[in-house]
């Protein structure tokens, strides 16, 4: 028997290639499925835009004064 025809490296041949074709119908499933993905309109998978800026809203206390408390009460008294 010639080497090209030994049963054991015929066989390895044929599992090495077996094991090419499926990784390789894998690779085309998961190409197609992202692509369906990306079709989709959903608006889901989108990425938010970064802004380089960074800002800080600060709270503005507010106090009022005693005379501006009484007007403001006796405004809405007039509104009742």
């Amino acid at each position: 028997m010639s080497k090209k025809n030994n049963l054991a490296t015929r066989k390895r041949q044929h599992d090495f290639d077996m094991r090419r074709e499926k990784e390789e119908k894998e690779k085309k499933a998961k190409k197609l499925h992202a692509n369906k993905n990306k079709m989709k309109v959903d608006g889901s998978n989108k990425k938010k835009k970064k802004t380089g800026k960074f800002s800080v809203k600060k709270k503005l206390k507010t106090k009022l004064s005693a005379s501006a408390k009484a007007k403001a009460q006796q405004a809405m008294e007039l509104d009742d």
